[in-house]
């Protein structure tokens, strides 16, 4: 039977917990297609079994995606293919970005039908700044690689999303206080299932609160920008200077104070210098 669908790549938004969710266009698309490019068929079997139906799924995941992805280009010229992730907007932290650029680079159509996006749903319950944000995927495991990731983004004035697993939970946000200091954050799970919680508070907190063991489900980890928190004094900012000097050069003190407050790092360099250079009393009693 003839596809009522335009041949082309449909990239079809699916529920991240509560099936309800499902917009009746995705519905449309995901009954239509000639064929549905997926993570694990397992996953979205029960998703077309909720809409009653077989559906006609081929895997397309990071382990097979560079050697299925030729066909899928090649079936876009003369059928419909949609493409779904286990849930959510596909392409947002997913390899589905290739599929898309190459079948752009193939003439054909893309089309999008927008819907749930965990990493959207949680920032809306965070209850902090949404003027500008910014969407790290999941952090680096490994924690040099972690600690450098999040240096990286220290000075970024945006609102931080990241998606986190549970057992990894309290060690990621004792890594983001340590190295952007100790915002606001969120984490919310669950979300539109029985169960959704997002839980508020600074970071420390938050690590002290999942400290025994993450929450199972699926994690999203929301972080005020710098400067949420009031200006740090020149008390607090010789306070941590004198520390970090204990420890560190100081370029280095300099640099990781002015992450932790939010302050000037030249300026704090110029005032760790002072702090190292030996007063003339100090300089006559040695």
């Amino acid at each position: 039977m003839d596809s009522i669908l335009a041949p082309g790549l449909y990239i079809v938004a699916t529920p991240i917990g509560n099936l309800g969710d499902l917009s009746p266009r995705a519905s449309e698309i995901l009954l239509n297609a000639d064929v549905v490019a997926v993570e694990d068929s397992r996953v979205t079997a029960g998703l077309f079994r909720h809409l009653g139906a077989k559906g006609r799924m081929t895997p397309y995941h990071d382990h097979n995606a560079d050697a299925v992805r030729p066909g899928l280009i090649a079936r876009m010229a003369r059928e419909s293919v949609a493409l779904v992730s286990d849930a959510g907007t596909p392409l947002i932290s997913d390899p589905g970005f290739k599929l898309v650029r190459d079948a752009r680079t193939a003439g054909h159509a893309v089309t999008t039908i927008p819907g749930p996006c965990a990493a959207v749903a949680a920032l809306t319950l965070a209850g902090l700044p949404t003027d500008r944000f910014l969407f790290l995927g999941f952090l680096p495991p490994k924690l040099q690689a972690r600690a450098q990731s999040i240096e990286e983004i220290a000075g970024v004035r945006a609102t931080l999303v990241l998606y986190e697993s549970g057992p990894r939970l309290s060690a990621c946000l004792s890594a983001l206080a340590e190295g952007l200091g100790d915002r606001e954050a969120a984490v919310a799970r669950e979300i539109s299932k029985k169960f959704e919680e997002c839980v508020t508070g600074t970071l420390t907190q938050l690590a002290a609160r999942y400290a025994d063991g993450g929450p199972k489900g699926e994690i999203v980890v929301v972080v005020a920008p710098p400067g949420e928190a009031a200006p740090a004094s020149e008390e607090d900012a010789d306070s941590a200077l004198a520390e970090a000097l204990t420890r560190l050069p100081a370029s280095k003190a300099a640099g990781e104070v002015a992450r932790k407050l939010g302050l000037d790092r030249k300026a704090l360099y110029a005032r760790a210098m002072e702090m190292k250079t030996p007063s003339p009393a100090e300089e006559k009693s040695r």
